[in-house]
């Protein structure tokens, strides 16, 4: 993923904005706790497990009593002056932080994190409300993953700077801890200046009822039949998190017997691991929403997560740091962590797209909230969780992360069967990488959503492969039913949706049925694809487009987009030099070029017309594709 968006002002203040946010509030709070078991229970007689649980408590408490007014202010005010406003609260609440710190005040340090955690339930519903607004629809799946790899890197760099504050001693100490809270929270107020505007969804006047409407907003969300998938893939991610992250310092003692070094570097590894994930996702996505790397990152959370539970104890001794660096199971330990966050990014990322996409625009905020509260409900589900296997039912930490390696594995396996789609495209473009080095223009043209026809060139076998890969949203294709029907690969094209059309000689009343079958894909929002020419070319020129495609757009005007191919004539599955499929491949990563035109808008589209914008579009790729090959293709 390479970085541009961080050079453009769009996105790039907001990006810096809400990780120098996660990376204070991460400070604040391990600050909070480092003080409150090495200082405050020793001088006090305090209850070591009581004050991590109330201040846990203190934090998550917010997202129940303010994520749905968050979720409505995001949607009745410019975001970008709420941005502002609300990182104008944080500097106010790191001010009074520092004065508590200073003068070792833990009452008012508590009931600090409580209004610490009150900005961030605000803030959720914004951060993802806002980027929809300034990144094209192409742009949120990259965008999504810059957020997802800010936070957890700002987290664990939040978390480190805890513990090497903390570890100063008197005055030098607490100086150094109010400086950074104020610091950092100023120079978080100073970049969001920067934010575009980022004008309100709903008109009218902002009702004041920061306490009502949490279950109202959580009943909404979960009633939107497209983003309630999105809203419980999300949580069962962050109870998959809270998990393996609460559990993580006591697995570091009673399994690794490692120091706290060991719990902070296992714990860099899983943020590490989760913003590779969201890097990874970003890459393989190429700008479309891809919804079959959640199953794919569920099954590598599940896998990792099973063995890593599989694990045996290390040496009975404490170990340092260091000493476990020089061993090869904490390393291996390490990576499996890391592999866990890994299938975290890759599941996460496409499903917060969605909720995004999903979500009309003027209740995306709200939606935003409802997942916001579920998230908390899950976390405080995981804490509940936790106790019963290990309190309760008193089993062992390898119980627990088995418990939760089989759970993600599971839920990889159900997502594939119920709908394998999504992953079964996702491996068609991964194998069509691998074969060409394909490069596409225009995918921008197809529409978001709605319904819609794709009409292409036809150079060879591979042209339906290439185009439902590259495409941003999943394809039906009509193909011959000889084809379909092959034993060998019936199940893939059943699978992948396509659409078996047979000659009414051969079959009659076969290209009603085909004809049907389309109109019903189209009528169900679904995008279309279609070779006009009916077969292979013969030569490697666009041939004159048959009757069928007026007759598919008699029963069902949509906008068409026009697609060219250049690239993949003279290859084993053209015409040229020989029937198709009889000769042996001789070129490998060929340049292959796709180029998507602007849409023809619904009835306005007829076959002559869409014929020469096809034309026109592959005569301009094969001059392009012969700029960068230095002659004729």
């Amino acid at each position: 993923m390479n970085s541009g968006l961080l050079a453009q002002r769009r996105f790039a203040p907001f990006f810096w904005t809400q990780a120098l946010g996660a990376f204070n509030d991460n400070l604040f709070k391990n600050v909070l706790l480092l003080l409150l078991t090495f200082v405050a229970v020793p001088r006090y007689g305090w209850d070591t497990g009581l004050l991590n649980n109330l201040a846990a408590g203190l934090f998550i408490l917010p997202f129940f009593l303010f994520s749905a007014w968050g979720g409505t202010l995001a949607d009745h005010l410019d975001k970008q002056r709420l941005v502002r406003r609300l990182k104008l609260l944080e500097l106010a609440t790191m001010i009074a932080a520092a004065a508590a710190v200073w003068f070792e005040l833990f009452g008012l340090l508590l009931a600090l994190l409580f209004m610490m955690g009150t900005q961030s339930a605000l803030f959720g519903p914004v951060k993802y409300a806002i980027l929809p607004q300034h990144l094209a629809a192409t742009e949120l799946v990259k965008g999504n993953a810059w957020v997802n790899l800010g936070t957890f890197v700002s987290i664990l760099l939040g978390t480190l700077a805890a513990g090497v504050l903390a570890s100063l001693e008197g005055a030098l100490g607490r100086a150094a801890i109010a400086t950074s809270l104020v610091v950092i929270a100023v120079i978080g107020v100073v970049v969001s200046l920067r934010i575009p505007a980022a004008p309100p969804s709903v008109t009218g006047r902002v009702p004041w009822r920061p306490l009502s409407g949490t279950w109202g907003v959580l009943r909404d969300g979960l009633a939107e039949k497209k983003v309630r998938p999105a809203l419980i893939g999300i949580s069962f991610f962050w109870f998959l998190g809270a998990c393996y992250l609460t559990q993580l310092p006591a697995w570091v003692k009673d399994v690794v017997h490692g120091s706290e070094g060991a719990v902070s570097f296992l714990l860099g590894a899983f943020a590490i691991g989760v913003g590779l994930g969201a890097l990874l996702c970003s890459r393989l996505s190429a700008g479309r929403l891809e919804l079959g790397l959640v199953p794919i990152g569920a099954l590598v959370i599940g896998v990792s997560g099973l063995e890593l539970a599989a694990q045996s104890s290390f040496a009975a001794e404490r170990l340092t740091l260091v000493e476990l660096l020089a061993m090869t199971d904490f390393w291996r330990m390490s990576t499996l962590l890391a592999l866990v966050g890994l299938g975290g990014g890759l599941y996460s990322v496409p499903l917060y797209t969605l909720m995004q996409l999903a979500s009309r625009e003027e209740r995306r905020a709200r939606m935003i909230a409802a997942n916001n509260i579920l998230n908390a409900l899950f976390m405080i589900l995981s804490a509940v969780f936790g106790i019963v296997v290990l309190s309760v039912m008193e089993l062992s930490l390898f119980t627990l992360f088995a418990c939760l390696g089989w759970s993600a594995l599971l839920v990889g396996v159900a997502l594939l069967m119920r709908n394998p789609r999504p992953a079964l495209r996702l491996l068609i473009f991964a194998l069509v990488q691998m074969l060409y080095r394909l490069r596409c223009r225009g995918r921008q043209h197809v529409p978001a959503t709605g319904p819609a026809l794709v009409v292409c060139n036809h150079v060879s076998f591979m042209d339906a492969l290439v185009l439902g890969g590259a495409c941003p949203r999943p394809l039906r294709f009509m193909m011959d039913r000889p084809i379909y029907e092959n034993p060998w690969v019936h199940w893939f094209f059943r699978i992948a949706g396509a659409i078996p059309v047979d000659s009414d000689r051969r079959d009659p009343g076969g290209v009603r049925r085909a004809l049907e079958e389309v109109s019903r894909a189209l009528r169900n929002g679904e995008v279309v694809m279609i070779f006009p020419e009916g077969r292979l070319t013969p030569d490697g020129d666009v041939h004159a487009f048959r009757r069928g495609l007026d007759l598919v757009l008699a029963r069902d005007p949509v906008p068409v987009v026009p697609a060219a191919l250049s690239g993949l004539w003279g290859s084993w599955t053209s015409n040229k030099d020989g029937k198709a499929l009889t000769k042996w491949p001789r070129r490998l990563r060929a340049r292959v070029l796709l180029v998507f035109g602007e849409p023809i808008p619904a009835g306005y589209s007829p076959r002559r017309t869409l014929e020469r914008r096809v034309r026109g579009l592959k005569r301009a790729a094969d001059q392009s594709l012969s700029r960068k090959l230095g002659g004729p293709i």
